[in-house]
Order: structure tokens, then C-alpha cells, then sequence
């Protein structure tokens, strides 16, 4: 039998697991092995996730699982990603999506947050989770790598309000040999198809020397869609088989995203301490509409908010922005 949550279709045979080791056969039935076990939940702010233009400066509870559909080379999570998900299990934290929603309303959390691996393997546990939330007007939000089929995107899409995509490279060659499978089209699909009615924001992890030089066809990507969509560039530090790459150049990927500026409204390049492009500026007038601080692999936080009604307070313009209300925050005022 078939696994239809994910692009790579595993055949799954009765007892057994298919790549991600999440889901198993029984009696005909593809069933989820391990639901409500998390193997993160804790509490971060929305921009060191990151997402910038979702409740910004808001406290989040964030959650993770086991295992992932991918088999990137350079993965800074492999002991979880890659790691077989039943060896994880003394270490796996068990709660219901009650337990989890109560835990988000007591920590102050604005939203619930799946991070650290892919949520398509745990989709059942996660509607579940976004029936609670719901319930508790709790917005949810995930990062994915994409890689779905038309059918479990719908899923998501009825899971979560708001998204971060990893668009990791392009070309049929850097995918197969980097990620392990053999074309990014799914995941170019499901952007487009995310972005119709759900905030989507957009992360490129940059590997020198392997898929920097798809920074220019990948801006033109997503200004296709929307110039609006805000895109992180990340300076990759790889991990796992590539720990002993050389770390990209700054100077040299900021060259290169001097260009994709005039096309794309949003573009923001970190992962490094002392960024200075993490801060929005506004696409008419180009006054600093959020002041952010650059903390490198710790994350990053939001100092100020200065476009109250998400609007630029020198021209009027609207700035793309997922918020409720009109809010003056400033650092160290979590709402």
C-alpha cells in the first residue's frame, strides 16, 4: 500500500514503515505510529522561527515529532530527521492537543508553531492538535519543506494559517544530490497553491558553491506569485555530512541579492550575528518599518514595530503583515 501524504508515495507494506518512519500499514490502513508524541515543545518568538510578517514580536509554542521525508545532506536537526523515530520515544514528550493548548494559553503564546521537522509526517496528530487550537481562537502555524501531494497540502492548508517553505534549490541535480529527490516541481506547486489563501513566507537555505548561483531563478519564482512574499536567504551552516564545508561568503551572497531586491518587496539575508538585513523597509518610501536584531544561529528578535494599522508611518503605504490589531511594541514586550 501507498503512503499518499507526501510526493514520494512510499509502498508501505502491512507492519512495516515507509522513509520517514511515522507511518505503518494495519489491516489495509495507513495509520500514524506515534500520535501525540512531540519531541520539542517549548516556547520561542515568532522570529527566530523564522517569520517575520506573523505576529511579530509574539510568543509562540513550538512543537516538533520525528523523522522527515527528506535526506539533506547538511541537516542541522539529523538526530531527529534522521534518526529512526522509534529509538526516540524514552526521550518524546506525550500530550494530548488539549494538554498542548492549555500549555500555549498558560506560557502567553499567541500561536502554536511546528517546527524542527517536517509536519507531513504526523499529519493526523496535528489536525487533531488544530481542532483544540481552533477551539481556543489559537492561530497555528508549521515549516515544511513542501514536498506534498496535492492532497495532504489541503490538509495543511485546513491545519495551519500560516507557513514558512523551504525552497531549497532548483535544478533536478543539486535536489538529487543534496535532498535526495529528484525535482523540486511539487514543492514549486504547493507554494503557488499555499499562497492563494494562506500567509506563506519563503526560506532558502544557501550552499555556496551548490545553489547560490539559483538565487536569481529563484527570486524570479516567486515574484511570479507575489512580489510581496517575504523570502529568507539563509547563510547555511552545514551539518551532519557537510559539517566540514566551508561556510558561504557573506559579502559574496549579498552581491548577489543587490538585484533580487528591485524585484522582490521583502528579502531579508541572515543566519549570521549582526545581519543587516533583517529589518523591513518599507517598498515605497523605503523608511524602516520593523527593526529586528540579528542573533545568527540563536535567532532573531523583533527591538521595534513603527507601522502601526500595517502601515509605513512616513508614506501610508500597506505592509504585507499577519496581525489582528494595530500594536506599539517594542523589544522585551511579548504580546
Amino acid at each position: 500500500m501507498h503512503c499518499s501524504y507526501c510526493e514520494r508515495r512510499c509502498e508501505i507494506k502491512d507492519g512495516k514503515t515507509g522513509l520517514c518512519g511515522m507511518y505503518t500499514v494495519s489491516g489495509g490502513v495507513v495509520r500514524e505510529r506515534f500520535p501525540h508524541c512531540w519531541s520539542s515543545c517549548g516556547t520561542s518568538v515568532t522570529e527566530s522561527i523564522p517569520f517575520y510578517h506573523a505576529y511579530p514580536g509574539s510568543r509562540c509554542l513550538v512543537i516538533g515529532t520525528a523523522g522527515c521525508n527528506f535526506r539533506c545532506r547538511y541537516c542541522s536537526n539529523a538526530y531527529i530527521a534522521k534518526e529512526d523515530p522509534e529509538t526516540q520515544q524514552d526521550r518524546m514528550y506525550h500530550l494530548t492537543p488539549r494538554e498542548l493548548v492549555d500549555m500555549a494559553r498558560r506560557l502567553n503564546c499567541r500561536s502554536i508553531v511546528f517546527s524542527v521537522n517536517e509536519p507531513t509526517v504526523s499529519i493526523p496528530s496535528l489536525f487533531d492538535v488544530a481542532q483544540a487550537a481552533k477551539a481556543a481562537a489559537i492561530p497555528m502555524g508549521c515549516l515544511t519543506n513542501g514536498y506534498t501531494t496535492v492532497e495532504s497540502t489541503e490538509l495543511l492548508a485546513s491545519i495551519f494559517s500560516f507557513f514558512n517553505i523551504s525552497l531549497k534549490g532548483l535544478s533536478p541535480l543539486f535536489n538529487k544530490k543534496y535532498i535526495g529527490i529528484p525535482s523540486s516541481k511539487p514543492v514549486l506547486r504547493n507554494i503557488v497553491r499555499l499562497a492563494q489563501d494562506r500567509h506563506v513566507e519563503v526560506t532558502t537555505p544557501v550552499i555556496q558553491g551548490a545553489n547560490d548561483n539559483e538565487i536569481d531563478v529563484i527570486a524570479d519564482f516567486l515574484a511570479g506569485i507575489d512580489t510581496e512574499i517575504p523570502w529568507h536567504v539563509f547563510r547555511l551552516l552545514p551539518e551532519d555530512e557537510m559539517k566540514d564545508a566551508e561556510y558561504p561568503n557573506i559579502q559574496t551572497i549579498d552581491n548577489a541579492l543587490q538585484s533580487v531586491r528591485e524585484r522582490l518587496r521583502y528579502v531579508y539575508f541572515h543566519n549570521f550575528v549582526g545581519s543587516d538585513w533583517v529589518n523591513t523597509l518599507c517598498p515605497a518610501c523605503g523608511s524602516v518599518v520593523v527593526e529586528r536584531f540579528s542573533l545568527g544561529c540563536g535567532g532573531d528578535k523583533l527591538n521595534r514595530v513603527l507601522c502601526e494599522d500595517d502601515r509605513c508611518p512616513d508614506c501610508g503605504r500597506e505592509i504585507k503583515m499577519l496581525s489582528e490589531k494595530p500594536v506599539s511594541r517594542e523589544a522585551g514586550k511579548e504580546q
